[in-house]
């Protein structure tokens, strides 16, 4: 074989990939630049090398994006010798089986590449389980009919049946046992994390949790805040299991337990929500949510209701929260806030505190301290906030890039820190 064969890549080569996302009109997640979906597959260890975008109505039962641009596809998988193709949305098993046949390479979906991005980065014990349950659940529904090299073996004179038929039933009964098992299993580990849980609750302790999408910086500012030197890179999904730490406060002389999070991202499959159900609810039972977010985000408002939509699913959406902007010394010189805290209007209408950060830079940190400190003594009540309190550069309505005098701040004294 030559290297000319899209199937064939050098050793120590990242596998190349295109990429591919279908706008299906209102309504649907489409993300016309996709560079969440490219940032996915480096995740991965992939090389994305293009990307394709189509329109439809609806999705082509067979091939999801239709025969015409199926070819267009195959086109550039031969072109830049690719080994595989990811779609931003979720494909049906005879979909992807019909495209692998169709394409030549290897077909995976939004839910599956981050499905392999969690098995690659799970550390703990209860993280791993975690992932190979969400995974055997993805994959207990593409077992249909995926051994083509069997369909012709069939029984004698009026059997239907046949050894294709049978390894599959026999694949989906050691699945089906094999996800009991882990189910017993993390039943136990949530037992065990209710029990931690119940012991922090009878000293009193203050929990706070840290929760946000994915690469907002919360192992980061983790780290900055109580030195505990866990793993925090430039990448999606850095992190996935639950750390805790106590947290010194000086202003309130007392300690409060930190944890972070695994970062939620947009169509964050069932899968994986429902099997990370014992570590989200380190965010469901806190006292404090603090919801980080990339500040330098072009999209930080959509991803902030992304958040806000996982935090409903899990019985959190109703916790106080504050809102952490971070990353705030990636901002242009006039993106940079007037003021290290103001408050945030959520969709709901709720309002909550809002600190400026640099996780990296320590920007804000005694702020967001101080604001933690408050949080624990005697709460953050929404009847504190007056309305004047709202950067307008950063409200939801306005551009991030649109400039506003410092006289649009009534509610704050200019920083001159």
């Amino acid at each position: 074989m030559t290297t000319d064969s899209p199937s064939v890549r050098l050793a120590n080569e990242d596998p190349r990939v295109v990429l591919v996302g279908v706008d299906f009109g209102p309504g649907s997640s489409f993300d016309p630049t996709l560079d969440e979906l490219a940032l996915l597959a480096e995740s991965a260890g992939d090389q994305p090398v293009a990307k394709v975008t189509a329109k439809r109505r609806a999705p082509d039962a067979a091939l999801f994006v239709g025969s015409g641009k199926a070819d267009e596809i195959k086109s550039l998988v031969t072109l830049y010798q690719a080994h595989g193709v990811i779609f931003d949305q979720a494909l049906s098993p005879a979909q992807q089986r019909n495209l692998e046949r169709h394409l030549g390479v290897e077909v995976l979906d939004r839910t599956g590449l981050i499905l392999e991005i969690f098995g690659a980065r799970a550390r703990s014990h209860e993280g791993k389980l975690q992932v190979e349950l969400a995974r055997l659940e993805y994959l207990s529904t593409r077992l249909v009919r995926r051994w083509s090299h069997l369909e012709r073996q069939r029984g004698g004179v009026g059997h239907r049946g046949g050894p294709g038929e049978t390894q599959i039933e026999l694949d989906r009964r050691m699945i089906d046992q094999r996800i009991k098992s882990l189910k017993e299993r993390l039943v136990k580990v949530k037992k065990q994390r209710n029990t931690q849980r119940r012991s922090r609750e009878r000293t009193g302790t203050f929990r706070v949790s840290l929760v946000g999408y994915t690469n907002a910086g919360k192992s980061t500012l983790f780290n900055a805040l109580t030195k505990a030197g866990t793993y925090a890179a430039d990448q999606l999904f850095a992190t996935l299991d639950t750390t805790t730490r106590q947290l010194f406060l000086s202003e309130a002389q007392r300690s409060v337990t930190l944890s972070d999070t695994v970062g939620f991202i947009r169509d964050l499959p069932h899968t994986l929500v429902e099997s990370f159900e014992a570590t989200l609810q380190e965010a469901a039972e806190a006292d404090l949510l603090l919801h980080v977010v990339d500040a330098a985000s072009p999209v930080l408002h959509e991803q902030i209701d992304e958040v806000l939509r996982v935090l409903d699913s899990i019985g959190a959406g109703a916790l106080p929260q504050v809102l952490v902007f971070n990353k705030c010394d990636s901002l242009e010189a006039h993106q940079q806030p007037h003021h290290q805290r103001d408050v945030y209007e959520l969709p709901s209408g709720r309002r909550c505190h809002r600190v400026f950060v640099s996780a990296l830079k320590g920007q804000g940190l005694d702020t967001l301290r101080a604001v933690l400190a408050e949080a624990a003594v005697s709460g953050l009540g929404e009847e504190a906030i007056t309305p004047t309190e709202v950067d307008p550069r950063f409200d939801r309505h306005n551009p991030l890039d649109s400039e506003v005098p410092p006289s649009a701040y009534p509610g704050f004294p200019t920083d001159t820190t």
